[in-house]
């Protein structure tokens, strides 16, 4: 960002050391070739983010048409809860897992020089919304992710031999080729399962061309439960008497794939 940042120098900094305000846009780039285009979702809450690291700002804040980051979606879970604190680190897992939150890249510029970010209501500037930072933070609720309109894809071996890299490794050369991600993937020894957002036609081209290859089975119309740091009271609220087809647990995560 050496360019970037010299220009922030010459024309941005004066402008604020003379104690006036800097308006600028975020979302809008260009490519190499000087062609413009977009910085795709959060592109300008990651432009607001990249000069608050050039400018080595105090903190940044984002103001959102929701009180704070809360630990489900309220148009899934009625009772969700506002969170007052959470580290970067919380913040990019909840993003993995499908919640709606700050995005990863948005995260990095911030956690490289210790920046904390205010999550706001532009609706109640009163209300303290959410504050993140790179300490430790103990204590936090059930988080609940829900994804909907999923799609379950089972490969298995036609000759019953191990998945090894060689499998695994063309089958991320089709996720980049159709730019689809998996939400969830479960490894075996002859099988391998993934759960994709159901995009129609890059699931079915997926099918056909993983079919060169394994025995395809493709299971639509299910749901994605995460559950980040479950209890025995959330497991019975959210996933109690769920028909899943796939159920992970590890210490802070319990997700469940389910019809």
């Amino acid at each position: 960002m050496g360019f970037y940042s010299k220009k922030v120098d010459e024309v941005i900094k004066p402008i604020l050391e003379a104690g006036s305000i800097v308006l600028t846009q975020g979302f809008i780039g260009a490519t190499d070739e000087n062609e413009s285009t977009t910085l795709g979702r959060e592109g300008s809450d990651y432009s607001a983010a990249v000069f608050s690291n050039m400018l080595d700002a105090e903190s940044q804040t984002i103001w959102k048409d929701v009180e704070s980051v809360m630990n489900a979606d309220p148009k899934e879970i009625e009772d969700a809860k506002p969170i007052a604190e959470l580290n970067y680190t919380e913040v990019i897992e909840m993003a993995y897992y499908g919640a709606q939150v700050i995005h990863p890249k948005t995260i990095k510029p911030l956690q490289n020089k210790s920046i904390p970010l205010y999550v706001k209501c532009f609706l109640n500037a009163d209300l303290p919304g959410t504050h993140i930072h790179n300490n430790v933070v103990k204590n936090l609720p059930p988080i609940i992710v829900i994804k909907r309109n999923q799609v379950m894809i089972e490969l298995k071996s036609k000759d019953f031999s191990f998945i090894g890299e060689h499998n695994t490794e063309m089958l991320y050369e089709l996720f980049e080729k159709l730019f689809i991600t998996p939400t969830l993937t479960q490894n075996g020894a002859i099988n391998i399962i993934y759960a994709f957002d159901y995009k129609e036609e890059k699931i079915n081209q997926f099918a056909a061309e993983a079919a060169q290859n394994f025995n395809v089975q493709v299971t639509p119309g299910l749901t994605l439960l995460t559950i980040r740091h479950y209890d025995e009271t959330s497991i019975k609220q959210y996933a109690e008497g769920k028909a899943f087809l796939v159920r992970q647990q590890t210490v802070h995560n319990m997700r469940l794939l389910y019809k």
